[in-house]
């Protein structure tokens, strides 16, 4: 059951950082008790040195080389996380470990179990260091892939599995540095945060010899002002994948909201994705959206747009340009019907999509791809320009003759007019 939560209700749970904040000690975890054997989960031992970082005024939570068990962890205000080289956050295979708590999933605010690194309303929370985050996550992967042999409509709520990184209405959020990995389900998800930068990470999750289901490497969820540059995301599932809720009254409902002021430049985009920039399947709003300078390592598409009949969604100011390597396709654009549901009404949800520039792509890929939406979606102001690709397939499908095509080329052949 869909369960609503509020925003910050006072000034006092807001967390800003003094200057003695600013200069506060470091808390190594192992001059604190929590001990270097990496078979022990050691949630309590590990929570504890955040807790009395908090109570001395915050201070950093640096992580020594070392592999260290945990359940889920919590973040509180004061505090940021610290990995020095070689060290490693392991997380517990264990459900059990992580708690049932008020959190948000695929566009809707549920209880739901924590991931291992937690913070909310942790103003100026910061991941900082070259080491690991790792998920640990095989033993839930296994499940869910038991589960959909014989379940093959499952949903991904059906198998408990926590996700890596979970951080809740924290302005000012830094990531640096770290590698993300293995995570059992989306490895950094994002949610109402304002003014971050996530910079020299790695984000990965395996296709072989079991493939993470649903490890989107990056999912920003009603969140503003981002920048995403200098990283590596190879999950498997969406790359930078923009959300905000669903459903027939989504749009209206206070605990969604827009996406918008999106950067994402100079990152690598591996051969795990199923889409770079992906906008859905839980997206009312996204504007502001650019990704340059990237280069692609894929068999995914570059730009997918999913369009919920279900839900109200407007996509505008979207621009992606300057992109080179190898991908599947350049844009695809196609309903999305997973899990559709008009909640019992006799509403008709459209989509308008609008000022679209997808301009200077040099990638070989399988076919530029497939644009069209559903019946009574609206496209305006959608330009193509200086595409020059090499296709196994030079056919495609648009059904929008308002798309301008302007100098775009498919294996040596400049398309005129590509509305089928």
């Amino acid at each position: 059951m869909t369960q609503k939560f509020s925003p910050r209700t006072t000034i006092a749970a807001l967390c800003v950082l003094t200057a003695a904040t600013l200069t506060a000690a470091d808390f190594k975890i192992t001059d604190y008790g929590v001990s270097t054997d990496s078979t022990v989960v050691q949630t309590k031992a590990i929570q504890a040195v955040i807790d009395s970082a908090e109570a001395a005024g915050g201070g950093r939570i640096v992580v020594p080389e070392g592999t260290f068990l945990t359940g889920g962890l919590f973040f509180k205000p004061g505090t940021t996380l610290h990995l020095e080289e070689g060290a490693v956050i392991k997380g517990s295979d264990n459900i059990e470990d992580y708690p049932l708590i008020p959190s948000r999933m695929e566009g809707r605010s549920i209880y739901y179990y924590a991931a291992l690194i937690n913070a909310y309303y942790v103003d100026n929370f910061a991941i900082t260091g070259p080491g690991t985050v790792n998920g640990n996550a095989l033993k839930f992967w296994e499940e869910f892939w038991a589960l959909r042999k014989v379940k093959p409509k499952c949903t991904n709520l059906e198998v408990h599995r926590p996700r890596l990184v979970f951080i809740w209405g924290c302005d000012g959020l830094h990531i640096d540095g770290p590698t993300l990995r293995n995570s059992a389900f989306w490895t950094t998800h994002l949610y109402q945060c304002n003014n971050v930068l996530i910079e020299n990470t790695r984000m990965e999750a395996p296709r072989e010899p079991v493939r993470a289901p649903s490890s989107d490497a990056l999912d920003l969820d009603a969140c503003r002002n981002v920048t995403v540059r200098n990283c590596y995301l190879n999950c498997d599932d969406d790359g930078a994948c923009l959300k905000g809720g669903k459903g027939v009254f989504a749009h209206i409902s206070p605990e969604n909201g827009i996406v918008e002021n999106i950067l994402v430049e100079n990152c690598t985009f591996g051969p795990n994705l199923h889409g770079v920039l992906t906008l859905g399947s839980e997206c009312i709003h996204a504007k502001n959206v650019t990704v340059r300078n990237c280069e692609l390592q894929t068999r995914c598409s570059i730009l997918r747009l999913k369009m919920r009949p279900d839900t109200y969604q407007t996509y505008e100011n979207i621009t992606v340009k300057d992109i080179t390597g190898t991908c599947a396709t350049v844009i695809e654009m196609r309903p999305w019907k997973q899990f559709f549901d008009l909640e019992g009404t006799d509403e008709k949800p459209v989509g308008t999509v609008r000022n679209i520039l997808v301009e200077n792509i040099e990638v070989d890929c399988k076919s530029f791809g497939h644009i069209a939406g559903n019946p009574d979606d609206t496209v305006s102001n959608f330009v193509v320009r200086n595409v020059n690709i090499k296709a196994t397939d030079p056919e495609f499908v648009c059904a929008y003759p308002q798309i301008v095509f302007d100098n775009v080329i498919i294996n040596g052949k400049k398309i005129e007019n590509p509305a089928k």
